[in-house]
């Protein structure tokens, strides 16, 4: 499935590339006696997913069959449009067109996706799904779908909905103590001296209408206050040595009390290797702290409590996995995971654990997860297994590149600062030995001229130099941290080894086809136009190759060393 981005239309061309294609969670047809209704809830349909394109005119396997006149002897896109607005709940405004493809006429309705969920004047709540043959169709939102996706687009927070019959003798004084000390002790102080009245309805646990809220059961109920309420939510932990499982426990606990036990956990079973600095020892664990702290509570505090299903906090050797059900919140992606603003499914929640100070307040918990791991000389967590259904992180901790470790404890120490992107770039160029403006662009989740900026930063401090010009300029570590890190000859591999190569490559193409161009060169050392000119102008002043011919017609001719 892929993210929809409202176009306001589709053209004759892009309009068949997407009848050719065939029917998708984002794309449907519709042929025949297509009635009003049918059009109305399509579209609700679509704009309670990622949105997408409805093609009236369009048969199931793409055919074009053309769309009946649908106002006396023509289709009035403004009409159509008018009548999704009047009869969706809320008011649904689409774009809508008529297409001319041969003979026919295709009416299309492009529909956004929807920041509140949509119904149909009739009270139908509708969804697009795949049936039991993988094809993609509408199919009805039972009550807590229309919850989860109302969560997942921020347009209810579920911690705030009333939950009937709770009571304060199902929430459990232990937890309300246990609230007040972690506030006092690095959260909001202020919070520490309230009753469990007053902390109901400062943490906006209370309903306007009274009633206590799921908030307030998931913060500080009790275990049989939760199975009664909210059976399908549980936290689980394993160990795992291979395929055995060492540990397997499945409980319903309270949040803060879930967060504290599931990271000891963890804690007890994360050795670190230790790295010496003079009088000082480093240590790194596997796992860093704020990692496991942050990791924990994003899965507790984001997770979609509308379906069933664990948390499940997993350690298997090396690996930490932290799952929980529910896919990322409306508008966060893999693909800017670390640069979109906030945007949490549970807002209530997520505010109590900042105030408790469990979390980083900045809500920037995830990028400081990246930095935790990547300052210990370790990778950064995987997300690439989440998908609609559940948030799955992986942090494999692999072996410590100790030497950078240290380098970045002792710089800290001596007062220089690393940002995230500054890590991001050191560790890339320790495994790859260069990194790309392009391939920088991709980890910090910028766009290329704000890379390259941060790049051009990190080589001002001399941590890194640059090589090349243009496209194919790329950057690896100055000779002074090489030496620091106690590598020195990488230097001379990562900047020299490339002109080696290169003269090779281009004198062994010479010989081989008696001649070779600029472009050429370019494309056989993967180097940009004026690189290339520059290389064979040096082989030529060395007298291993002559200039023959002018301008176009120019090409170099390798030199006979009889």
């Amino acid at each position: 499935m892929h993210n929809y981005a409202y176009r306001g239309g589709v053209d004759a061309q892009e309009l068949l590339a997407m009848a050719e294609l065939g029917e998708t969670l984002t794309v449907e047809f519709k042929t025949g006696a297509v009635n009003d209704g049918d059009i109305v809830e399509a579209a609700a349909c679509l704009a309670n997913g990622n949105g997408g394109t409805l093609l009236i005119g369009v048969g199931n396997r793409g055919e074009i069959l053309g769309a009946a006149p649908r106002h006396g002897s023509i289709t009035d896109p403004d009409r159509v449009a008018a009548l999704i607005a009047n009869r969706t709940e809320p008011a649904l405004i689409t774009a809508v067109a008529v297409v001319d493809i041969g003979d026919h006429q295709v009416i299309v309705v492009d529909v956004p996706v929807s920041l509140s969920v949509v119904a149909t004047n009739e009270g139908k709540y509708l969804r697009r799904a795949i049936d039991v043959r993988g094809q993609p169709q509408c199919l009805p939102m039972r009550p807590h779908e229309v919850l989860s996706r109302a969560g997942t687009i921020g347009a209810q927070d579920f911690g705030k909905v009333a939950r009937p019959g709770l009571s304060l003798d199902d929430l459990d004084a232990t937890e309300f103590a246990r609230f007040r000390d972690l506030a006092v002790g690095g959260g909001d102080r202020a919070f520490g001296s309230l009753s469990a009245e007053e902390l109901l309805k400062a943490l906006d646990l209370v309903a306007v209408t009274g009633e206590l809220t799921n908030g307030a059961l998931l913060l500080f109920g009790r275990e049989t206050a939760l199975a009664r309420y909210l059976p399908g939510f549980e936290v689980a932990f394993q160990e795992l040595d291979g395929l055995t499982v060492r540990t397997s426990e499945i409980r319903r606990l309270p949040l803060l009390r879930a967060m504290i036990e599931l990271a000891d956990r963890v804690k007890a079973r994360n050795p670190e290797e230790e790295v010496e600095l003079g009088l000082f020892r480093v240590g790194l664990p596997r796992f860093a702290e704020v990692a496991i702290r942050e990791l924990i509570a994003n899965a507790l505090v984001h997770r979609d409590y509308t379906m069933i299903g664990p948390t499940v906090v997993e350690v298997a050797g090396d690996t930490l996995t932290v799952s929980n059900p529910g896919g990322l919140p409306y508008g966060v992606t893999l693909a800017n995971l670390l640069t979109t603003p906030p945007r949490p499914r549970n807002p209530v929640l997520a505010d109590a654990f900042k105030r408790a100070g469990i979390v980083d307040r900045t809500s920037r918990g995830i990028n400081r997860v990246f930095e935790s791991q990547l300052s210990l000389g370790r990778p950064v967590p995987d997300f690439g297994r989440s998908n609609n259904a559940s948030v799955v992180a992986r942090v494999h901790a692999g072996p410590a590149d100790t030497d950078l470790a240290a380098f970045i404890a002792e710089s800290r120490r001596n007062g220089q600062q690393f940002s995230l992107e500054d890590l991001l770039t050191l560790h890339e160029i320790r495994i790859e030995r260069r990194i790309s403006t392009a391939r920088a662009s991709e980890l910090f989740q910028v766009d290329q001229h704000e890379a390259r900026s941060i790049l051009n930063r990190l080589a001002d401090r001399g941590l890194i130099e640059a090589r090349g010009d243009g496209k194919g300029r790329t950057y690896h570590l100055a000779a002074a941290l090489y030496r620091r890190l106690g590598d020195p000859s990488q230097y001379v591999r990562a900047r020299g080894f490339d002109d080696i190569q290169q003269e090779q490559m281009v004198m062994t193409y010479a010989r081989r086809h008696k001649s070779i161009t600029r472009r050429e060169a370019a494309d056989l050392c993967q180097i940009d136009s004026e690189e290339a000119s520059r290389l064979l102008r040096r082989l030529r002043d060395e007298g291993k190759l002559v200039l023959v011919g002018e301008r176009r017609g120019s090409h170099y001719e390798p030199i006979s060393t009889e």
